[in-house]
């Protein structure tokens, strides 16, 4: 009996966590046929050992009581080498959800040097963001990205590149990949986006700072001081370009951390975190 009545607690706690979940379902990006190549995106199978990702974006609602008309596409990072679509992405959909907030975790194909092949990706979920704006419930004009680490430069490229059709209303970045200056950029994400070889002029094209225009979005930036992988003048000269061209920004360092935490709850400064995030972003609804 002692042990039927574990049984009904243990299965009671997994519903309950189910249960907190948010619903989802996927969408492939490219049904009829890619539109470019990183040499190994026609493979299987699809996971981080073989650096391959079937492009997709997972979506996440939120209930119509609580719902904003908000939306956000989330872009993990993972050095444009792998995905870390957990911490940075999916894990994400909780707290986003219960804030109002659709959110819309991207599965893009790493470059290897082919830099329009994730570019190409992030696009086209925006797009598809606000063609299906009104069946989930969102304001096309509040359509937000966000990104950390590489997944930050994929983000701010999008952001800065991108023509007003597939531009985001806002910015969220953790920890970002902003410059592909040799001085300060991350090594792996340079050269996996750019290419070992990279010339001066696809460096500065690609360094986000300088692409910063009046019509570049508002952005909140969040990192660690003691970052050890990406350095913080990654996150200072974008906050100022943003500022030099008069775009609402905020910037969060906190004292420490490192790299990678994401929604991490184990983070130091997790619950100060989502604090500043929630503050940002109520001032940009």
């Amino acid at each position: 009996m002692k042990k039927f009545i574990l049984s009904l607690a243990f299965f009671g706690t997994m519903l309950c966590a189910m249960a907190q979940q948010p619903k989802s379902f996927d969408i492939d990006l490219w049904q009829n046929g890619l539109p470019n190549s990183n040499g190994i995106d026609k493979t299987q199978p699809y996971n981080n050992e073989t650096r391959n990702f079937k492009p997709s974006i997972r979506v996440f609602l939120p209930e119509d009581s609580v719902k904003t008309g908000m939306a956000v596409l989330v872009c993990p990072g993972g050095g444009y080498r792998v995905l870390s679509i957990g911490q940075e992405g999916y894990d994400w959909a909780e707290h986003f959800t219960k804030m109002g907030i659709a959110t819309i975790v991207l599965s893009y194909r790493m470059p290897m040097g082919v830099k329009e092949v994730p570019m190409s990706d992030a696009t086209e979920a925006m797009r598809i963001i606000r063609e299906n704006a009104e069946k989930w419930g969102v304001n096309p004009k509040k359509v937000g990205i966000m990104g950390s680490s590489a997944g930050g430069h994929l983000a701010s490229t999008i952001a800065t590149h991108n023509d007003e059709a597939t531009r985001p209303d806002f910015q969220i970045l953790f920890y970002p990949v902003i410059s592909m200056d040799k001085e300060i950029t991350h090594m792996d994400s340079h050269n996996c986006f750019v290419g070992e070889n990279a010339s001066k002029e696809l460096e500065e094209q690609y360094s986000n700072a300088l692409q910063v225009t009046p019509q570049t979005p508002p952005a909140i930036l969040l990192l660690s001081d003691d970052d050890f992988l990406v350095p913080s003048r990654n996150s200072a000269e974008y906050y100022i370009a943003l500022k030099k061209n008069k775009v609402k920004a905020s910037m969060h360092v906190y004292p420490s951390g490192g790299h990678g935490w994401g929604c991490g709850k184990w983070f130091k400064y997790h619950k100060e975190m989502m604090q500043d995030l929630k503050i940002w972003i109520d001032s940009i609804k």
